[in-house]
This record gives structure tokens, sequence and C-alpha cells, in this order.
């Protein structure tokens, strides 16, 4: 059951980027728009999968709002490596294929590798007291 929440959540982040990286590109499309864009859905993404994980797969309850703060702070980190993986995917396939639904291709191949790894991740350092 947690392996398909997780699946679930991680397809919801996934399209939360990326609409995240439409409406950043709707915006400018100018220098760099690629990477304000992955910034963008990153950011999004992020959020909205701590809150999904904590909740619904590690069943996290903060005792203040200073843990949960903390929690999120390990959280992102060991969300570097991963976000690492994403990116340089988005990169490559925008750069090898080099048309418009490359990088969208090539962040949900990241995305997928990605979270892959970001749930042993999670699960053995940064919510490793709730691990079912």
């Amino acid at each position: 059951m947690i392996a398909l929440k997780y699946t679930a959540f991680a397809v919801i982040a996934t399209l939360l980027n990326l609409l995240f990286q439409f409406l950043s590109f709707s915006l400018y499309d100018g220098v760099a728009s690629l990477y304000l864009a992955m910034v963008a859905g990153t950011l999004a993404g992020l959020l909205a999968k701590y809150i999904m994980d904590k909740k619904y797969i590690f069943y996290h309850k903060p005792v203040s709002k200073k843990s949960d703060a903390a929690k999120f702070l390990l959280y992102s980190l060991t969300g570097v490596f991963t976000t690492f993986i994403f990116w340089g995917t988005e990169i490559a396939f925008d750069a090898l294929l080099n048309t418009e639904s490359a990088k969208y291709l090539g962040a949900v191949t990241g995305l997928a590798i990605g979270y892959l790894i970001k749930y042993n991740l999670d699960k053995n350092y940064v919510f490793k007291e709730q691990s079912v």
C-alpha cells in the first residue's frame, strides 16, 4: 500500500512541478528560462511532496513548528542529490533532443529516478523514527 501511495504522490508532485515549469515558461522564455522554470517546479514539487510524505507515508507528527522546519530542512537536503539527477536529466534531454517536449520528458524521467532514490533516503535518514 505504501508503494502505491508513494507512487501516486510522486505523480502528483511531478505534475505540480511540470505545471509550475509550464507557467514559468509562459511568463518568461528568455535567457536561462529553463533553469528558472526548473527552480520554480522544484520548489512547488518539494513542498507538496514533503507534506504528503510527512502525513501519509511516514506518519510524522511534528512536536512544534521548529521541529517541523528542521525536518523539512533535512528532507530538502536529502533532495539535493536527487534534484541534480532530475535537473541533469532534464537538461540532457533538452540539449540532446532539442524539441519542445524533450525537457518535459527529461523532467519526468529524472523525477522518477530521483523519487526512487529519495524514498530510501527519507526512510533511512529523514523519517527514520517513523519508518514503516
